[in-house]
């Protein structure tokens, strides 16, 4: 039986559809903005988004001043697609090209942010790494937002299953190392007119 590989799959995601193609695509990261200033993450603060590819919140961060960010994705080509639309302000941050469920981060963070990565971990153990990532590589009283797709969201993205949460089993997944601020659930509409259902959860670290 062949082993999925998962950096394939998404490199070759991202050399054949454009970044207004893809289902995730989102003008403006509206909801992760709004956290970013419900959790007064300042623009001194070490921000990382995990899965963040080209996505634009890294663009709409640098518009606002911040100065130590942070982009991880498994895709080499997605960072290097985010690098060229940046240009030059690309070498203002620091790009990681890595599994989420396999990083080992050589700094710590104020913000974690996650909107969509976190759901494609479906094996217990991939799971448990991540979190106790999170939780070693934030400092204290370090927040933390993951978005996933709710249980009445799809429960597949681009061809792969993915673990579906609810504000309650998000809650009790990470309360063993972080205490819940907020959830929400939000609708993303795609850029083919259809309406995924995410839940949204804010964390500190404890």
């Amino acid at each position: 039986m062949q082993v999925f590989d998962r950096t394939r799959h998404w490199d070759q995601i991202y050399r054949t559809k454009k970044l207004e193609d893809v289902s995730w695509y989102q003008p403006d990261p509206v909801t992760s903005l709004a956290f970013v200033e419900e959790l007064k993450i300042g623009p001194e603060a070490r921000v990382i988004d995990i899965g963040g590819g080209d996505s634009l919140l890294v663009d709409r961060l640098l518009d606002r001043g911040y100065r130590n960010l942070s982009v991880l994705d498994i895709s080499a080509a997605a960072i290097n697609r985010a690098k060229e639309r940046l240009g030059e302000r690309a070498a203002a941050v620091e790009w990681i090209v890595a599994d989420a469920a396999d990083f080992h981060p050589t700094e710590r963070y104020d913000f974690w942010h996650d909107r969509a990565a976190f759901h494609f971990l479906t094996d217990e153990e991939e799971i448990e790494r991540y979190l106790a990532t999170a939780r070693e590589s934030l400092v204290p009283g370090g927040a933390l937002v993951i978005g996933t797709f709710s249980e009445q969201g799809p429960d597949k993205c681009s061809g792969i299953r993915v673990k579906q949460y609810s504000q309650d089993s998000m809650t009790r997944r990470l309360s063993a190392s972080f205490e819940k601020i907020k959830c929400i659930q939000v609708d993303h509409r795609t850029p083919a007119a259809t309406l995924q259902n995410f839940v949204f959860c804010s964390f500190r670290k404890s």
